[in-house]
């Protein structure tokens, strides 16, 4: 028999912040991309890659998803948290969405981009779900968690749809007013996918099992809500520091300009009287 559990036990604010916290690592993490693409230095684009896998991977999905979990509440039962299985999500979720990003921004001509984006996306979606299925394995009650398959279903199908979408936008969305809908709905899809799968959770109480040990989800968030904020400072600043496709051009025309040698000026003209 399922027992009574809570999702919004300290309120919808949860859920705002949670949604909040997503779109901003979302938009980061498309400006990251952007940037990226246009980089013709290699470095700066495998740099600037990571940071966006860490904005989207990082903050955007793994830390909406512990954000989300602050409201989770099962009376007579503490919710306790393995600290292995916590960082084994994280590691899930910023891997699949670095090789999606790495994979749909590939400058080869075979397979084609299409194929690229549909692979990528499919695979992506996959470790995001078991990122989220990873993170609700991590945690211990007095008692045992199972999850309806419809809605485990469900939210992988979201989770690739989303995927695959976020992908598409990383390549789209170039100009700063398409990059700002594109986070809102990478947003909605995050959370989508992890309230989908919470709708599917049934808990079993047994009064008679031993206390659960581990950590709680507040001793595990406040450490990565830091993290992700020194993430999202450091993607900041290396935006600021990463010189736009613009400057870069301005830079050669100014190079050719001071290199180039000066014309002589043509010799005066004698005239005979």
């Amino acid at each position: 028999m399922s027992h009574e559990m809570h999702h919004f036990s300290m309120g919808l604010w949860v859920l705002f912040l949670a949604y909040a916290v997503s779109v901003i690592g979302s938009l980061v993490g498309l400006i990251c991309v952007q940037h990226a693409m246009a980089a013709a230095d290699r470095s700066v684009r495998w740099r600037l890659t990571a940071c966006a896998a860490l904005s989207i991977g990082g903050v955007a999905i793994w830390l909406m998803h512990f954000l989300g979990m602050t409201g989770f509440d099962i009376p007579g039962s503490a919710v306790r948290y393995d600290l292995s299985l916590t960082v084994l999500s994280m590691v899930l979720s910023v891997g699949a969405t670095g090789f999606g990003l790495v994979v749909v921004g590939s400058r080869a001509s075979w397979p084609g981009r299409g194929v690229r984006l549909v692979a990528a996306g499919v695979v992506m979606g996959l470790a995001v779900s078991a990122m989220h299925y990873t993170g609700m394995w991590a945690i211990r009650i007095r008692g045992s968690i199972d999850h309806e398959p419809t809605f485990v279903i469900a939210s992988i199908v979201i989770g690739v749809v989303a995927a695959t979408a976020a992908l598409w936008f990383s390549q789209v969305a170039g100009r700063w007013y398409l990059r700002v809908p594109a986070a809102l709905l990478m947003g909605v899809a995050v959370i989508s996918l992890h309230y989908t799968g919470m709708a599917g959770v049934r808990v079993h109480v047994d009064p008679a099992a031993a206390p659960p040990v581990g950590v709680s989800v507040t001793q595990l968030l406040f450490p990565a809500f830091g993290l992700g904020m020194v993430v999202l400072g450091t993607a900041a600043v290396i935006l600021l520091l990463t010189p736009s496709q613009a400057d870069v051009e301005l830079d050669e025309q100014i190079t050719r300009w001071v290199s180039s040698p000066a014309e002589p000026e043509p010799a005066p003209v004698s005239r005979s009287v």
